[in-house]
């Protein structure tokens, strides 16, 4: 799943620079929660690098890139709900909703760093590179949690 990837990456990267389509969805729907919530975000594409600016009430706050769609994040995910996967549907309909809650936490969690970085940049380091993290990679670990606990009763039950 990760060589489609880095293969889709360099296929969907113009010219130009412009980010991939994920990149681009998930900075637009960034974009519409952050407006919702009143912040009047604006998105330009970075001209040097494959990213999409972002910006509050006319304050640039950050870049949003390949790294922040949460893509690697799931492929993660899938990768070890695959690999202790049980029967079909159980395993897809897991893996479905566990990559649509991945992808709406995402989707917060670039909000919610957005606001942050805005009202506080001088934490820009430990809320991008710790706390915000933190958020995703740990709503994987308890999807992971919850699926292998699931495994486990299903076995459980079997056996009696």
């Amino acid at each position: 799943m990760t060589a489609f990837y880095i293969l889709y990456i360099s296929l969907s990267q113009g010219a130009d620079n412009t980010p991939d389509f994920i990149t681009q969805l998930v900075s637009v729907q960034a974009e519409a929660v952050l407006a919702a919530l009143g912040y009047e975000p604006s998105l330009q594409v970075d001209p040097q690098l494959p990213m999409m600016r972002i910006i509050l009430l006319e304050t640039y706050v950050g870049n949003i890139n390949e790294g922040c769609n949460a893509m690697s994040v799931m492929i993660l995910f899938v990768s070890f709900i695959v690999a202790f996967a049980q029967k079909f549907k159980k395993t897809l309909l897991y893996m479905l909703g566990g990559l649509a809650l991945i992808y709406a936490t995402n989707i917060i969690r670039i909000v919610l760093l957005s606001i942050a970085l805005y009202q506080y940049p001088e934490s820009s380091d430990f809320l991008h590179d710790i706390v915000f993290p933190g958020i995703i990679y740990g709503m994987v670990f308890l999807l992971w949690l919850f699926w292998v606990r699931a495994i486990s009763k299903a076995t459980d039950e079997e056996n009696i």
